[in-house]
This record gives structure tokens, sequence and C-alpha cells, in this order.
């Protein structure tokens, strides 16, 4: 062999070590490369995965948020609705009290009528005014819901009527109210006054 060949032969050795030198270190970058990416990549996942937490978690407390925020909502709506019902009630029975008392301050004049009426006279426009005003006063106190008490010939009731004098009836039952002295009045439950009777066979 020449010297030429020889030393072609050796050019030929060194650059197929360089060119395998070259491709272990090109395999040895890129091995280096997909090291490094898989390294920054568990962060990422680790970060995702925290954010998620993060985020449920976040959720989570919104939603007990919600569901409290909503039970005050109901609670405050059934205490409305407790105290709209109370305060009709109350109305309700305010106005009833007031229209009794302000009756009952008219019973003694509309006995007074009453009286007038049974008394003789012998003028008939006078007599026929007195009854006027009375008719008229009341209709007045029924449109309001008053009631008259008169039981007369009815079983005697200490609910409605004061038994104020006793007799003996035969033509009566037992107990039996005989005679009425003073009507008594009522608005819806409540006794605005008693009636005044005699009560037959006690």
């Amino acid at each position: 062999m020449s010297q030429t060949d020889e030393k072609n032969v050796k050019d030929n050795a060194q650059e197929e070590d360089t060119q395998q030198t070259s491709a272990e270190e090109t395999a040895a970058a890129e091995e280096k490369a997909d090291s490094e990416d898989q390294a920054q990549e568990i962060p990422e996942d680790k970060e995702t995965e925290e954010t998620r937490e993060t985020e449920k978690s976040e959720e989570e407390s919104l939603r007990g948020q919600l569901a409290d925020a909503n039970d005050k909502y109901l609670r405050l709506m059934a205490e409305y609705d407790n105290f709209r019902k109370r305060s009709a009630k109350e109305r309700l029975e305010l106005s009833a009290s007031i229209t009794g008392d302000t009756i009952s301050g008219l019973l003694p004049v509309l006995d007074n009528f009453e009286r007038a009426l049974q008394t003789e006279t012998a003028d008939k426009k006078y007599k026929e005014g007195v009854e006027m005003i009375f008719r008229q006063l009341s209709d007045a106190i029924a449109k309001l819901g008053v009631e008259v008490i008169d039981p007369t010939g009815e079983t005697f009731d200490p609910n409605t009527s004061n038994a104020v004098s006793q007799t003996q009836d035969p033509e009566l039952g037992e107990n039996v109210v005989a005679q009425t002295f003073q009507k008594g009045y009522r608005l819806g439950g409540r006794v605005l006054r008693y009636a005044m009777v005699a009560v037959a066979n006690p």
C-alpha cells in the first residue's frame, strides 16, 4: 500500500470517528433536551392540578355562601309573612274594638229614642220624626254588623243576658225569659251590652 492510500484510510477513519462523535453528541443533546422538557412538564401538570383544586375549593365556597344567603332569604320571607298576618289581625281587632266602643256610646241615645216612641203624643208629625230617626240609627248600626239581643220567650242565656228579676208563670217553661227590660247588643262575638231580663220559673 502506498503512503497516499494509508493517508486516505487514516483520514476516512478520523472522519468516521468525527461523525460518530458528532452523532453521539447530537443524541446526547436531544436526550438532554427531552429531559429538560419532561422536567418542565412536571411542574406545569402540578400547577394545573393545584389550580383546579383551588377553583374547586372556591366553587364549593361560593355554593356554601349561596345556600346560606338562600336560607336567610327564606327565613326573612317567613318572618315577613308572619308579621303581615299578625299586623292584619291586629288591625281587624283594633277596628272591631273601636267600632264596638263607638256603638256602645250610642246605645243610650238609641234607648231614649225607643222610649220616646213608646210615649203617647198628640203631635203626629213629632212621632213620625222620632220614628224616622230611630229607624235610621238602627239601620246604621245594623250595617256595621251590630245585632240586637232580645231573648223574650227564649231560654235564659247568661252569656248574653243579665237576670234582674224572677217570676212564676205556668204558661212559660222553666228558666225562660218572661220579659226584656232593656235590649242587649253584640258585634260579632263581642257582647256590647247584656240584655236586662226577667226569668220565669228559675
